[in-house]
């Protein structure tokens, strides 16, 4: 028996050897893993990054929810002479299970608020105000939005200007049982939240994405989603009426892009091929895979899809985002995934070049091994130097998780 044990240890050593051995491998084919800086990794949970420059620096600030950690946070950009340090940061409130923080000027008063979605038992938003000057030093006060308790599991929050008149209306989407997608009517006083009404557009399953765009060219905004879950799991929009009255009663007309046969994850719209339409690129789960819906009209109800399987030795889609990496003029895809345990990537980058009507993607590592469960990526300039930086977080890394985080370009 023993003799038996040691055999099938030496298997599993050996065994475990190939597999860090193929992840050398695949690290070498495709580069070196980015340096990573970490902008805060004193809570549990990093679950998704949102942009907004909220003093008036002109610099990109960050909300984030800590789900595990039950709080949401905002981070002050300090600018690329310190942006490699940990940032100033605010706790703006107590959210338990959060799983969204999103910015919006909800009272109109020209300040931006957080907006915080909480699953679990919480099932709740809250907002959080911010005071009258100096958001990074002086403290916010929260309320919860009455009209949104135990209404649902709330998963993601946008604003959306929905009726063309001035102002942003609050979008918000959830999952699980009784899950919409819908809108918070105000009242009068918009700071009065106990006057607000939910009004549902859409039934869902599990909210990944969503985007407040113009789909049909027709000059309002529509509502772009991915849902992952149930009946309506895929790549859809909702047509709005263009009609305040009909938006707050009536559900909005359903139209699909695809993927319904597919675990869609977050999304991203993006002029991938550069013919003058906004394509849709969305991250899928099992099989891990990039679907990149190309739209043929302006008519947001002609999509041509293409497949872009993952590579080898990489975790399960998540996130996707697009942007010029290495500086040739022609915009890449970035990815990040979960369930990437050693020795597999979480994140990546993809470029193609084009050869008659065949392309040709080619990987490039960003994380390497290190981090196991990413999320929402934002790419932008965090030092200065020329190039796209990769922002995003994760919660899964040994105990705490990478925290909130960005990979510096090594391209000059």
């Amino acid at each position: 028996m023993r003799s038996d044990r040691n055999h099938a240890g030496g298997l599993c050593l050996l065994l475990w050897i190939l597999l860090m051995a193929n992840g050398v491998a695949e690290e070498s084919e495709r580069g070196t893993p980015w340096a990573i800086h970490i902008i805060d990794q004193s809570s549990r949970g990093a679950d998704g990054v949102k942009l907004a420059d909220i003093d008036g620096d002109g610099l990109q600030d960050i909300a984030t929810g800590w789900e595990e950690g039950s709080q949401t946070r905002i981070y002050h950009n300090p600018g690329p002479d310190h942006v490699k340090q940990l940032w100033p940061a605010m706790t703006v409130g107590a959210t338990p299970q959060v799983e969204d923080a999103a910015w919006i000027d909800l009272d109109r008063d020209g300040r931006l608020e957080v907006i915080s979605c909480c699953e679990g038992k919480s099932q709740s938003v809250f907002v959080h105000w911010p005071p009258a000057n100096k958001p990074f030093q002086n403290q916010w006060r929260q309320e919860v939005l009455p009209s949104s308790q135990r209404k649902m599991m709330w998963m993601f929050a946008i604003p959306a200007q929905l009726d063309q008149q001035p102002g942003m209306e609050l979008v918000a989407a959830g999952k699980g049982k009784g899950a919409q997608i819908g809108w918070f009517q105000p009242g009068e006083n918009p700071r009065e939240l106990s006057k607000y009404q939910w009004k549902p557009l859409s039934p869902a399953g599990w909210i990944m994405s969503l985007f407040a765009i113009d789909m049909d060219g027709d000059g309002d905004q529509d509502l772009l989603t991915t849902d992952r879950k149930g009946t309506l799991r895929g790549c859809r929009w909702l047509e709005n009426p263009g009609d305040l009255a009909t938006s707050t009663t009536s559900a909005w007309k359903n139209h699909w892009v695809g993927g319904q046969d597919r675990e869609v994850m977050f999304a991203r719209v993006a002029d991938l091929d550069q013919d003058g339409l906004s394509d849709i690129l969305v991250a899928t789960r099992i099989p891990d895979e990039l679907l990149w819906f190309r739209r043929l009209d302006t008519s947001g109800l002609k999509w041509e899809r293409q497949v872009v399987p993952f590579p080898a030795n990489t975790g399960h889609g998540k996130g996707v985002a697009v942007g010029d990496m290495n500086g040739d003029g022609q915009p890449d895809v970035v990815f990040s995934c979960g369930n990437a345990n050693p020795p597999k990537s979480g994140m990546f980058w993809m470029s193609y070049s084009k050869n008659g009507s065949k392309r040709d993607w080619q990987t490039h590592e960003i994380s390497g091994p290190r981090g196991i469960k990413f999320d929402r990526i934002e790419l932008l300039d965090l030092d200065a130097d020329g190039d796209l930086d990769v922002l995003s977080c994760e919660e899964r890394d040994r105990k705490k998780g990478l925290g909130v985080f960005w990979y510096e370009n090594p391209v000059k």
